[in-house]
């Protein structure tokens, strides 16, 4: 039969150990959450890009950076997770990399991965341009 009865010790419950220490899926950012969608802009064109193709937004006292690379919008957090630069003062590479301006640390805008090895990484928020708007998912 499809498909195959797993015997018990092969069944997956969460709790997963390396080591001593306890792996959860919330540690990859795959635990259930709530996302609210908050509108920003009413378009791209509202928003105050610079040549460097990024900008800041507030919604409720928050700050988030968005950045425009091959006409897709993207958002991330407002400062650098290294040094607290003020990323939207940064630019975006060649290929596709948000720059922060204080060191030159290189974040990759689809996931935050740190692609200048130093090991931090960067929030990331779901960023899409609607019909009646420009949103982030927080």
């Amino acid at each position: 039969k499809y498909p195959p009865k797993l015997p018990e010790h092969r069944k997956c419950n969460n709790d997963i150990k390396f080591g001593s220490k306890k792996i959860t899926p919330q540690m990859f950012g795959l635990h259930h959450k709530n996302i609210q969608w908050i509108k920003v802009a009413e378009s791209v064109n509202e928003l105050a890009i610079e040549n460097t193709g990024l900008c800041s937004v507030e919604w409720e006292h928050k700050k988030y950076t968005l950045a425009l690379f091959n006409e897709k919008i993207f958002a991330c957090a407002y400062k650098c997770p290294h040094a607290g630069g003020i990323l939207h003062e940064g630019y975006i590479d060649a290929m596709g990399n948000i720059v922060c301006p204080l060191h030159r640390y290189k974040y990759s805008l689809e996931n935050g991965r740190n692609v200048s090895g130093e090991g931090y990484y960067l929030k990331t928020y779901k960023a899409e341009v609607r019909e009646d708007g420009v949103y982030i998912a927080i």
